[in-house]
């Protein structure tokens, strides 16, 4: 009974120094002196290729240096950089049975430099159904490969000019891409009904863009090959347009919050010491046009050697759950949620399932291309994105934050994860998705 007793007086002194530690480590103006840094407009809302981004890389890596991570394997620094070739559309050239199309007339979805064709080496012509909608025919059409002039019924008009505005932005390609492009085009053409003959020209400017990721790494000691991963996206959507004179989307919660938890979770685990398996922390560029970032960075490990990965995605506020919550988006694909809910136990933290499931949240953030392959990748976010005003606005500041909430979910989710960085607890795989 006495081994017993004293027993259960060395737990709870262990846990209490444990929540000492954190607390020391994890507190109110280190968490501060992140997001505040990271959101601030001299960051000119993180931009994808814009010297904002490449500013908040520079924060990054200081604060990664000062932690004592070391680079990945195999890189010479915390960068991770890799390239996309830019496609940006120049005016098409389209004549139809003798009369040339004005330019706000065509739409045009392709990914190579240069195609030309006309009625006798294309595809020939299609006329879309006005009794379907147009979406799903332009999705069935722009997956086809073909070289083809697609009509456009005037019925449509509203759903061109949207769908214009998009392809007018161009694509973004890898530059394996390149080395042997498609010489596919789908030319939609409004307000013509016929076409016998057709000459088609379709121009694209290339540029190569430099992107990069910010990831340090914690090696393991008896678990060394297997990774767990905190990652967070450092990107937002830089300068736009001007609201109340302001035009710069900061991008506090999303996602200088989650790079702030993601940073903090890196300090706490490498003064605890004590991570059997190795731990990677990454902050991934280019999430807000396509995820790229995570992408290339799931391309350059093996993912079978991933056991888990924590996404941390817009925890500024309280959930829709109340205080001391967070939800996590693909809860019931493998018991990673479960986990870290038993690690919590004793706590007044709880984790949820998405409560949002018609937002398709798995498949919308840097977990995804993870767990699409199989990884226990998972996000853990707070946000009320039913009803959040602020996201993707200029008003998406730090003062639009609740600190304290983001404080109690970086400290849950370093609680929570113990068992699976000291290789106690393996999370169950999530099916791959077919290719």
């Amino acid at each position: 009974m006495k081994k017993l007793f004293f027993f259960a007086l060395a737990s709870m002194a262990t846990l209490q120094l444990s929540a000492q530690n954190i607390d020391k480590i994890i507190t109110r103006e280190y968490t501060d002196h992140l997001i505040k840094t990271l959101s601030a407009d001299d960051m000119q809302g993180r931009g994808t290729f814009t010297p904002g981004i490449d500013k908040a890389a520079t924060f990054i890596e200081s604060e990664f240096k000062k932690i004592g991570l070391k680079p990945l394997a195999g890189e010479a620094s915390f960068r991770q950089s890799f390239y996309k070739i830019k496609l940006t559309p120049e005016p098409t050239k389209l004549v139809v049975d003798g009369q040339t199309i004005p330019q706000e007339n065509i739409l045009v979805i392709g990914k190579s430099p240069m195609v030309a064709f006309n009625q006798t080496n294309g595809d020939g012509v299609v006329k879309l159904d006005t009794s379907k909608t147009f979406i799903a025919q332009y999705r069935t059409l722009s997956r086809a490969g073909k070289k083809q002039v697609v009509l456009v019924s005037e019925k449509f008009a509203a759903d061109f000019k949207r769908y214009k505005s998009f392809a007018g932005r161009g694509a973004m390609l890898d530059e394996k891409d390149m080395q042997n492009p498609t010489q596919d085009a789908m030319v939609f053409v409004l307000g013509v009904n016929e076409a016998k003959e057709f000459n088609v020209e379709v121009k694209n400017r290339t540029e190569k863009l430099p992107l990069f990721n910010v990831a340090g790494m914690i090696p393991g000691k008896s678990k060394e090959k297997e990774l767990v991963v905190f990652s967070g996206h450092y990107d937002h959507l830089g300068i736009t347009k001007s609201v109340d004179g302001d035009s710069i989307a900061n991008g506090a919660d999303d996602d200088a919050s989650g790079t702030t938890a993601m940073i903090a979770l890196a300090k706490y685990y490498k003064a605890q010491k004590n991570n059997e398996r190795t731990l990677i922390f990454v902050a991934f560029t280019a999430e807000e046009i396509g995820g790229f970032g995570a992408r290339y960075f799931s391309e350059k490990l093996n993912p079978d050697d991933v056991v888990a990965m924590f996404n941390i995605e817009m925890i500024g506020k309280d959930s829709k759950f109340g205080k001391n919550t967070a939800f996590i988006t693909g809860y019931e694909r493998s018991d990673f949620g479960k986990i870290l809910q038993k690690n919590l136990t004793g706590t007044e933290f709880t984790f949820h399932p998405d409560p949002y499931p018609e937002q398709n949240l798995f498949y919308r953030s840097d977990n995804a291309t993870l767990a699409a392959l199989g990884v226990p990748a998972h996000t853990i976010s707070t946000d009320k994105i039913d009803i959040d005003k602020l996201y993707h606005t200029v008003k998406d500041e730090y003062s639009s934050l609740d600190v304290e909430n983001i404080l109690s979910t970086i400290k849950a989710i370093a609680k929570s994860a113990t068992s699976i960085i000291n290789g106690t607890d393996t999370p169950t795989r999530i099916p791959k998705l077919k290719q």
